[in-house]
């Protein structure tokens, strides 16, 4: 246990965002012996749910919404302020504006509001064909969508656009995807590689180094213009660019929130006290990748970090730095993606294992001859083995 040194009494702490992160500040917070009043603000209307659901089980209809809540949510002491968002922080009173003109003092703050997706000035969410994928009402109304025949037209190939088009491809949908970048290039060559080949093989179109121009027409179907002249035909067009922090509401707090909620090493927003952050938003020298701050965007971070920050949080200094071994897990068209480590540094890769006849394989990524990476396909012995390597010594890329 560690020494209470944070100057004050914690009677009020605010959690705003209801998401993983979030609900698992509120669970360290109680099971540190918080015994004040907990407030957790969040977005939308659903208590904190599991999001990897989002674009495999229950867009394709293999399970319901109340399926993918996260246990224990319900049982937490704590008041939840949902359907409401926070529109500002002012440091100095202490005070957190949400949108309905209220305003929640607090003692302590968890910022916990994860991320938004990306926009492209082409792709206007307003349209009714244009669907995004980050809450649980973009993939109940993009489901209502997809159907056998459906065409779907996917603009960016990361993990969401892959795992969508495989998605939908089982559905029976004919997928064309449209990205400047190859499919799943953050996670290095052999990775785009593997989706690469998994989609071809799988019936997806591709039109790698294109661009949207516009969309005609007001409602499906509709024609998707490409850069190069290109009409693509669709009945539903998915645009999943990537995700930027959910900051606004703190663009005049003080804080720096440049890429994220900018942190110290146990999590603690920098220039302000008793405010901590959490998931996709924080951004924080993580010593395990070294010293540079930066964020991840993984279900294990979001997990690991809501009970770092709340530790952070009851305890101040005396708690420890938080540091973390990015890890996460892609599915498309039947096997399993595992990452651990830091794909995207790695210089070199090389095969570990590759099992003839059942899809499993595994490789290791270098970085001047130093192991920063591991990355296997329905293989989670190899991955195991690869995490093991990784755990001890500091990814140094």
């Amino acid at each position: 246990m560690y020494t209470v040194s944070i100057p004050g009494r914690l009677d009020t702490v605010v959690i705003v965002g209801a998401s993983l992160a979030g609900l698992r500040a509120a669970q360290g917070l109680r099971e540190e012996g918080h015994e004040g009043e907990l407030v957790v603000v969040g977005e939308e209307r659903a208590m904190p749910y599991d999001r990897p659901p989002l674009t495999k089980e229950l867009l394709a209809g293999a399970v319901e919404a109340d399926q993918i809540a996260l246990r224990g949510a319900d049982e937490v002491d704590a008041r939840w302020e949902l359907g409401r968002s926070a529109v500002a922080l002012d440091l100095g009173r202490r005070r957190v504006s949400l949108d309905d003109g209220r305003e929640l003092a607090f003692d302590g703050l968890v910022i916990a509001t994860g991320a938004k997706p990306r926009r492209l000035a082409a792709v206007d969410v307003a349209h009714p064909a244009v669907h995004e994928l980050r809450t649980l009402d973009d993939a109940l109304a993009l489901r209502a969508a997809l159907a056998a025949g459906t065409r779907l037209v996917v603009v960016g190939t990361g993990f969401i656009g892959v795992e969508v088009a495989s998605t939908a491809r089982a559905l029976g949908a004919d997928v064309v995807m449209v990205s400047l970048d190859p499919p799943l290039a953050i996670a290095g060559a052999v990775a785009t590689a593997e989706a690469t080949r998994a989609l071809e093989a799988n019936g997806v179109a591709l039109h790698i180094g294109r661009v949207v121009s516009r969309i005609e027409g007001a409602g499906a179907p509709v024609v998707v213009v490409l850069d190069d002249g290109t009409r693509l035909e669709g009945d539903a067009i998915v645009c999943a660019v990537g995700v930027t922090p959910a900051t606004r509401w703190l663009r005049d707090s003080g804080l720096d929130v440049s890429d994220g909620v900018l942190c110290d090493e146990r999590l603690a927003a920098v220039g302000a006290e008793r405010i901590v952050a959490a998931g996709d938003v924080a951004r924080w020298p993580n010593g395990r990748c070294g010293t540079a701050a930066g964020r991840i965007e993984h279900w294990t971070n979001a997990t690991e970090q809501g009970r770092a920050a709340a530790r952070t949080l009851v305890y101040g200094r005396d708690a420890p730095a938080h540091r973390s071994l990015p890890l996460f897990w892609s599915d498309h068209f039947g096997r399993r993606m595992q990452s651990v480590g830091l794909p995207d540094a790695a210089e070199r890769f090389e095969v570990q294992e590759d099992v003839a006849g059942n899809g499993a394989l595994a490789v290791a990524g270098y970085r001047d001859d130093r192991l920063v990476a591991g990355l296997t396909w329905s293989n989670p012995r190899a991955l195991v083995a690869l995490r093991a390597r990784l755990a001890d010594p500091l990814l140094t890329p």
